[in-house]
C-alpha cells in the first residue's frame, strides 16, 4: 500500500520516512491499528457499499461514511438544491469531528468527480 498500511490497518511499510508521515491520513488506534481520517459521502448507498466490501473497507471509521438513500440521477441541480442540501449538515458534522480530533490541522485534501450529480452538485 502507499503509506504502509495494510487492508488490517497495520503498518507493513519498509521506510522509517512512511513511518514517520503515517499521521498525515491516518490516526492510531489501539494495538497499532491506523485508520485513515477520511470522510466518505454520496447521495447513494451504493457506491459506499462498494467500498466497504473492498479490500480496505474494513478500515474506514464506520462513522465517516455519510450516504443518502435516493441518489441525484447524474442531476447537478439535485445534488446542489434537494438531496445534498439535505445531507450537508450529516457531512460537515462529520468533518468537523475529524477536524477537532486532530492536533494541528492544516488543512483538507479534497477529491471528487466533476460529474453527476454528488461530484458536481454537492
Amino acid at each position: 500500500a502507499e503509506h504502509g498500511i495494510d487492508s488490517t490497518g497495520r503498518y507493513k511499510g519498509e521506510s522509517d520516512l512512511q513511518l514517520e508521515r503515517v499521521n498525515v491520513y491516518y490516526n492510531e488506534a489501539s494495538c497499532g491499528r491506523f485508520v485513515p481520517r477520511a470522510v466518505l459521502m454520496d447521495l447513494e448507498p451504493g457506491t459506499m457499499d462498494s467500498v466497504r466490501s473492498g479490500p480496505y473497507g474494513q478500515i474506514f471509521r464506520p462513522d465517516n461514511f455519510v450516504f443518502g438513500q435516493s441518489g441525484a440521477g447524474n442531476n447537478w441541480a439535485k445534488g446542489h438544491y434537494t438531496e445534498g442540501a439535505e445531507l450537508i449538515d450529516s457531512v460537515m458534522d462529520v468533518v468537523r469531528k475529524e477536524a477537532e480530533n486532530s492536533d494541528c490541522l492544516q488543512g483538507f485534501q479534497v477529491c471528487h468527480s466533476l460529474g453527476g450529480g454528488t461530484g458536481s452538485g454537492m
